[in-house]
C-alpha cells in the first residue's frame, strides 16, 4: 500500500506537468457521472501553454428524470462564453429552467451558495483559440479507430480544466444521492430486494450492517464483482476530493479552501460508517490498480515512431512525448496485482454476452452523467467516466495492442485525442486521491 502512496505522488506531479503541456484539453460530448468542484482564480490564464482545455455539452437532458435538481432551482448551471471568446461553431447563451415548486426562499439561498461553488469558468485565452485550429487540422488527419462526438454541436462548449479545478460546490441532497442510487441500483447487476449498506434512499434496515449484500456480491461472478468495485472505487476517489478541497471559510473577500477531517470521517472512518469505509477505500485502491495496468498495457501504443503528441508547438511535442513515456517506464517498474486475463474467460459465447452485458452497463452509468445537477461536478464526472472507460477498453484489446504495427497507423486499435486526454487526466485524479488519503491519515494521527 505504502508503495502504491509513493508512485502515486510521483506519477500525479508528472501528470500535471503533463496536462499544462496538451492533456488537459478535454474533448467530450456524450454523458457521464458525478458530485462536486469550483473555481480556482487565475491570472495565468492567457498563457496557452498553461490551459487546460476541455470541449463539453453540459446541456444534454437528462434521459432518464425531468431535470429537477437542486441547482435547477437558481441559477446554478454555467453561463455559457460570449460569442467573441469562444470558437466558432460555439453557442452561447441561458438554458437554465426553475422549478417552480422548489422555489422556496431556504433553497434559494442555498443554491445561491451552490451556484457559486459550482459555476465553471469558461474563459479562453488568444491562443488557446487559436490553437483549437491547428489541433482541428491534425486530428482530421489521423486514423481514429472510435467515432468521434459531435464536436460541432451548437450545445458544445470550451473550458479551462485548470480554472475550474474539482472541489466542493455544494451539490448534496436527494438530486446528488438519486444519480449515485441509480448507478448502483440499477447499473451493478443488483436485485432490488438486496439493500446497499448505507443508503439514504433505501427503506430502513435497523442494525443491518450490510453483510446481506457484501454476501450476496461475494456470490457473483468475477466480472460483477469487478464491476462494482470500480464504480465503489470512482465514488470513493471524488467524495476525497470534495473532502481535500473542502470550503472552509469564505467572506470578506476571503475564501478558503482546504481538508475537512470531520467531513472525510463522515465518510470513511471505521466506526461511523459501520466499517463500510474500510471497504470504500479498499475499492479505491483497487480501481487505481486497474487504471495502472491499462497505461502499462496501453504503453506500446505510444511507444511507436509514428505516434506524435500533437501540442501545436514541435517543441512542445517532443518534451510530452518523453514526459509521457517516463510515466510508462515508471508504471512498468510495479508489481500489477490485478491479471485482467482471468476476466471472461469462460465459454466463449457466455463470455461474450456478458462482455457485451458490462460494456451497457457502463455506457447506461456514461449517460446518468447528463442526470447530475451541479455542471461542474457534471464536467469532472463526465471526465472521470469516461477515463475509466478507455481504460476498460485498453484492457480488453491486449491482442489489437500487440499487433500494432511500428510504422503505420492502426486499424486495429486507435485512441482519440480525448480518449487519451480523459485517460490522463482521471488517472491522475485517482493519484491525488491516493496522495490526499495519506494527508488525511498523517492529520488523523496528529489529531489523535
Amino acid at each position: 500500500m505504502w508503495r502504491i502512496t509513493a508512485q502515486a505522488c510521483w506519477v500525479l506531479l508528472s501528470i500535471c506537468f503533463l496536462g499544462n503541456l496538451v492533456f488537459g484539453w478535454f474533448q467530450h460530448n456524450s454523458g457521464r457521472p458525478q458530485t462536486q468542484h469550483n473555481e480556482q482564480q487565475s491570472s495565468e490564464s492567457d498563457s496557452a501553454d498553461q490551459s487546460c482545455l476541455c470541449h463539453v455539452n453540459l446541456k444534454r437532458p437528462c434521459p432518464f428524470w425531468p431535470d429537477d435538481g437542486h441547482c435547477s432551482i437558481k441559477d446554478c448551471h454555467v453561463e455559457p462564453c460570449p460569442e467573441s471568446k469562444v470558437p466558432i461553431g460555439i453557442k452561447s447563451g441561458n438554458y437554465n429552467k426553475y422549478s417552480q415548486a422548489a422555489n422556496t426562499m431556504s433553497d434559494e439561498a442555498e443554491c445561491e451558495q451552490a451556484n457559486k461553488l459550482g459555476a465553471i469558468n469558461s474563459t479562453l485565452s488568444n491562443q488557446s483559440k487559436e490553437a483549437f485550429v491547428d489541433w482541428a487540422r491534425h486530428d482530421d488527419a489521423q486514423d481514429h479507430f472510435c467515432e468521434l462526438d459531435d464536436e460541432t454541436s451548437p450545445d458544445a462548449e470550451y473550458v479551462d480544466l485548470l480554472l475550474n479545478p474539482e472541489r466542493y460546490t455544494g451539490y448534496k441532497g436527494a438530486s446528488a444521492w438519486r444519480v449515485w442510487n441509480s448507478i448502483y441500483e440499477e447499473n451493478c447487476f443488483k436485485p432490488r430486494s438486496v439493500y446497499r449498506p448505507l443508503n439514504p434512499l433505501a427503506p430502513s434496515r435497523g442494525d443491518d450492517d450490510g453483510e446481506g449484500f457484501y454476501k450476496w456480491l461475494e456470490g457473483l461472478c468475477l466480472e460483477k464483482r469487478v464491476f462494482y468495485r470500480l464504480i465503489s472505487g470512482l465514488h470513493s476517489s471524488i467524495n476525497i476530493h470534495l473532502c481535500a478541497e473542502f470550503l472552509l471559510d469564505e467572506g470578506w473577500g476571503r475564501t478558503v479552501w482546504g481538508p475537512n477531517i470531520q467531513e472525510f470521517r463522515h465518510r470513511f472512518d471505521t466506526a461511523e460508517t459501520k466499517g463500510e469505509g474500510t471497504r470504500r477505500l479498499k475499492n479505491l485502491y483497487f480501481l487505481y490498480l486497474i487504471e495502472l495496468r491499462a497505461l502499462s498495457k496501453v504503453a506500446p501504443y505510444f511507444e511507436r515512431a509514428i505516434v506524435n503528441l500533437y501540442t501545436g508547438s514541435s517543441e512542445e511535442d517532443g518534451e510530452t512525448k518523453e514526459l509521457l513515456l517516463q510515466i510508462f517506464n515508471e508504471v512498468k517498474s510495479f508489481p500489477m496485482h490485478f491479471d485482467e486475463k482471468s476476466m471472461f474467460a469462460g465459454h466463449k459465447m457466455e463470455a461474450k454476452t456478458l462482455k457485451e452485458e458490462f460494456r451497457l452497463h457502463f455506457k447506461n452509468i456514461s449517460r446518468i452523467m447528463d442526470c447530475v445537477g451541479c455542471s461542474k461536478c457534471r464536467l469532472w464526472g463526465k471526465l472521470q467516466t469516461q477515463g475509466l472507460g478507455t481504460a476498460l477498453k485498453i484492457l480488453f484489446s491486449e491482442r489489437e495492442i500487440q499487433n500494432l504495427p511500428e510504422h503505420s497507423p492502426s486499424k486495429g486499435f486507435q485512441l482519440s485525442r480525448q480518449e487519451i486526454v480523459a485517460l490522463m487526466n482521471a488517472f491522475g485524479r485517482l493519484s491525488t486521491s491516493i496522495y490526499q488519503l495519506h494527508n488525511f491519515r498523517l492529520m488523523l494521527k496528529e489529531k489523535r
